[in-house]
C-alpha cells in the first residue's frame, strides 16, 4: 500500500514507473525477433555500442538519443560489413566491434570529464528520469510499435525464411537495418530503466520467457510485452521499498518469470514434459 500511495504523491515515481512499462513493452516486442532470428549477441553488441554515442551527447550538451542512436546503427552496419568483406564470421566481427565500441565509450567517458554518471549509464537509474527522457522513450515506443505493426509481415518472413522472403522480392538486408536500427532505439529508451550492462537482459528474457508459452509470433509478441511490463511493475516496486537497485532488480524479476515458465509452461515446461514421460512409462508397463 506504501508503494501505491507514494504513486500518488511522487511525481519521480509516477515517470519511473511509467517509463519503466514503456521500455517493458517494447523490450519484449523488438527482443521477439531478437530471438526468432538468433541475435541475442547482436542485442549485447548494439547496447555496449551506444556509450561512445551517449558521452559524446553529454559532452555538447544534446539529447544522448541522437549520439546513441548514431553509434548503434553505425556499428550495426560496421558488423554486416566486416563479416561480409572478410573471411571473419559474423560472431567474431561482433565481439570485436561492441568491445572496442564499448571500450571507447569509457574512455570517452572518463576524458570528457563531463556530468555523465558512468555506473547510471552501465546500471540505469530510473528513479532520476526527467520529464524529457520520458518523453523520448513514449516517442520511440510509438515508433516502433507503429514500425513493427507496419512491416509485421515481412519480418515475419524474413526471421522464418529469407531464402523465401528474398523468393518475393523483400530485401533481406534492408529488413535486416530496419530490425538493428529500431533495435538501437530501444536500447537507448532502456539506458535510464536498467542501463546499458543490462539491457540485453530485458531484450532477450521476456521473449525468451513468451517462446516457452506459444508458437505464433504474434502472440509471442503480446504475451513478451506484458511479462516486461509486468517485471518493470514488480521490480520498480521492490526497488523502491527495499532500496534496491532498480535496474538489477527489473533484470531479476523477469528472470524469476523466465525460470517459471521454464519449470512449468504446458507445452515446454521441464516438469510437465517429466509428467507427461513418466505417464508415458506407466502406460508401457500396463
Amino acid at each position: 500500500m506504501d508503494f501505491l500511495m507514494a504513486i500518488g504523491q511522487y511525481e519521480f515515481l509516477q515517470k519511473a514507473l511509467f517509463t519503466s512499462v514503456v521500455v517493458g513493452l517494447i523490450c519484449g516486442v523488438i527482443g521477439s525477433f531478437i530471438i526468432l532470428r538468433g541475435m541475442s549477441l547482436m542485442g549485447d553488441a548494439i547496447s555496449h555500442a551506444v556509450l561512445p554515442g551517449v558521452a559524446l551527447s553529454y559532452a555538447f550538451g544534446i539529447n544522448f538519443f541522437v549520439g546513441a542512436v548514431l553509434t548503434g546503427v553505425l556499428t550495426a552496419v560496421g558488423i554486416g560489413y566486416v563479416s561480409q568483406n572478410s573471411r571473419i564470421k559474423n560472431d567474431t566481427a561482433i565481439g570485436i566491434l561492441f568491445t572496442s565500441a564499448f571500450a571507447i565509450g569509457i574512455i570517452m567517458v572518463t576524458m570528457l570529464k563531463s556530468s555523465t554518471d558512468l555506473y547510471h549509464i552501465l546500471f540505469g537509474n530510473v528513479l532520476a528520469v526527467r520529464s524529457s527522457d520520458m518523453w523520448v522513450t513514449v516517442g520511440i515506443g510509438v515508433i516502433v510499435i507503429v514500425t513493427v505493426y507496419a512491416f509485421f509481415k515481412e519480418l515475419l518472413l524474413t526471421s522464418f525464411d529469407p531464402t523465401i522472403a528474398a523468393a518475393y522480392g523483400l530485401r533481406n538486408n534492408l529488413i535486416h537495418y530496419l530490425l538493428m536500427t529500431l533495435l538501437t532505439m530501444v536500447t537507448v529508451a532502456s539506458l535510464q530503466t536498467v542501463g546499458i550492462v543490462l539491457v540485453v537482459a530485458m531484450l532477450i528474457t521476456p521473449a525468451a520467457t513468451a517462446y516457452l508459452l506459444t508458437d505464433r509470433l504474434s502472440i509471442m509478441i503480446f504475451l513478451a510485452g506484458g511479462f516486461g511490463m509486468l517485471s518493470s511493475v514488480i521490480g520498480l516496486y521492490f526497488s523502491f521499498t527495499y532500496n534496491l537497485a532498480s535496474g538489477a532488480t527489473i533484470v531479476v524479476v523477469a528472470t524469476v518469470l523466465f525460470f517459471l515458465a521454464f519449470l512449468f509452461s504446458r507445452k515446454h515446461g521441464v516438469v510437465w514434459k517429466s509428467i507427461r514421460a513418466r505417464q508415458k512409462r506407466i502406460e508401457l508397463l500396463k
